[in-house]
């Protein structure tokens, strides 16, 4: 697996991110969970004071609706508060789907179509691009390469079935302005339920999300060009499922736990710590893999990353685990402490959840087209001034540069292959910063240095860090222009991102 790095930057501003201080942490109790419907919002979810909806109308590029259209849900994004500092501070102005401030879970088995109607309340153009799907190409929702940005008062029609189970994020990512509708809040969670899932106690998404906030509790301005330049938007205040951390699980002891972790901040990288419990990763990316647990109980965790964990809880009563990112000291993200009567279901060991038959058993990399991708740009720390904060000085808006070129609308694929042929690509991160980059439309596996194998999962989004190369192995069978891109969004605002295409 990539290896990670401190979540901040030296010389950083937010090196100690504060917690919610207000409002009790949310508690869910386990056994009589509901499971969520297609578009039909969160355990927990807080109403957030929106003003009405504009009158929506169609997008330029999404001709009238067939009437089979009618069976899709709005999923409506507009603006709200929510409370992100304890009184006496006002609650903060931020954007929300639906009206509610913990961000929406979409639920679907495997087969079933999504087919949702993205309306933009807003004052910016708006795309969702669903991050990790194996999606048809003008669904992927990068607005300005494939779909025109949803302007304020329009509406999409975003209907695809997603080819794999798994767990996946739903973020905004729009050509020049990805990073100001992730910033005020809006993210979400896609779960693609498995045909056979395994059998579980509770299935629980824990969605990682960070706030840029000024001294009054309103959100920082955005378009920093030293954010964009350095280690991106970092938060100062964190939340889970759109409340305080930690959230708080009680369960029955000997309770079995699936706990779908997904980091969708603007550019926290951090690492996961596990206490009071054995976990074992059942997926990675969405991808079932075959089951391990974390070498010294923790795991890399940058923007866009997803893990699905299976937990098997002590069998006495008052025990308790925790999930915590390493920021700082170290902040408890989660919590499930054991009350009531133990549970007396009896169940095998923790194995795997199964495979994607979908995915080749190997990548032959003998016959693979091979490409180098090479980052540079960004800030750097003055050569006679070590350790001092990195300067940037050149074009606010063509910060950073793949193969020389900074990205934006219009820019042509960097290869072309046929459908189904290997690509190996060689990334080499030529900056002062890691890179937590994806790829779209396909997974990846992460090959050893001597392409003489690969890491034993499959992978949509892993961490460069700076200096080094990376080599990564697909199998290029989705038609489409399709980007690797920046996950860190104040970075793919600026240039970081690239195009090839499968014809």
């Amino acid at each position: 697996m990539a290896r990670s790095v401190p979540p901040y930057p030296s010389g950083s501003a937010s090196s100690e991110p504060e917690r919610p201080a207000s409002g009790p942490s949310r508690r869910i109790l386990i056994g009589g969970l509901a499971t969520l419907g297609l578009g039909a919002g969160n355990l927990h979810a807080q109403p957030a004071k929106a003003p009405a909806p504009k009158p929506a109308g169609p997008a330029p590029s999404e001709p009238a609706a067939p009437p089979a259209a009618a069976e899709a849900k709005p999923l409506s994004a507009a603006p709200g508060t929510m409370r992100l500092r304890p009184e006496p501070a006002p609650e903060t102005t931020v954007w929300c789907f639906d009206g509610r401030t913990a961000p929406p879970t979409v639920r679907v088995k495997l087969g079933e179509p999504v087919r949702l109607i993205l309306k933009n309340a807003t004052d910016k153009p708006l795309s969702l691009h669903w991050h990790g799907v194996r999606i048809v190409n003008a669904m992927d929702g990068v607005g300005g390469v494939t779909q025109a940005p949803v302007p304020p008062g329009g509406e999409f029609l975003y209907a695809f079935t997603p080819p794999d189970a798994g767990t996946f994020l739903i973020r905004p990512l729009v050509v020049g302005g990805a990073s100001e509708p992730s910033g005020r809040g809006l993210a979400g969670l896609l779960i693609v339920e498995e045909a056979k899932p395994p059998a579980v106690d509770a299935d629980l998404g824990l969605l990682l999300q960070d706030w840029r906030l000024e001294a009054d509790g309103s959100l920082m301005p955005f378009g920093q060009t030293a954010f964009a330049a350095a280690g991106g938007r970092l938060g100062n205040v964190v939340t889970v499922n759109g409340g305080p951390v930690p959230q708080a699980v009680e369960a029955r002891p000997g309770s079995r736990l699936r706990l779908r972790l997904a980091n969708g901040c603007n550019a926290r990288a951090t690492r996961l710590k596990f206490e009071g419990v054995k976990v074992y990763v059942s997926a990675v990316d969405g991808q079932p893999t075959d089951t391990f647990e974390p070498l010294r109980a923790t795991l890399p965790f940058p923007p866009g990353t997803r893990y699905d964990l299976l937990i098997d809880l002590p069998e006495e009563e008052g025990a308790t685990a925790s999930v915590v990112a390493m920021i700082g000291q170290g902040l408890t993200l989660a919590s499930v402490t054991t009350k009531g009567p133990k549970l007396g279901t009896a169940r095998p060991p923790i194995g795997p959840i199964g495979e994607n038959k979908l995915l080749p058993r190997e990548v032959k990399l003998q016959n693979a087209l091979r490409r180098d991708v090479v980052i540079t740009g960004g800030a750097f720390v003055p050569k006679d001034k070590p350790g001092a904060d990195p300067v940037y000085t050149g074009d606010p808006q063509k910060v950073w540069l793949v193969n020389g070129a900074s990205a934006a609308t219009g820019l042509s694929p960097i290869f072309s292959v046929k459908r189904g042929q290997v690509v190996v690509l060689a990334l080499r991160n030529d900056t002062a910063f890691p890179q937590s980059l994806h790829l779209h439309g396909h997974c990846f596996r992460l090959l050893h240095p001597l392409d003489d194998g690969w890491e034993p999962y499959w992978l949509d989004t892993f961490q460069l860090l700076e200096g080094r190369t990376a080599r990564i192995a697909f199998q290029a069978d989705n038609p489409g222009r399709w980007l690797i891109s920046a996950t860190v969004l104040e970075r793919f605002d600026t240039g970081l991102w690239t195009m090839f295409e499968v014809t």
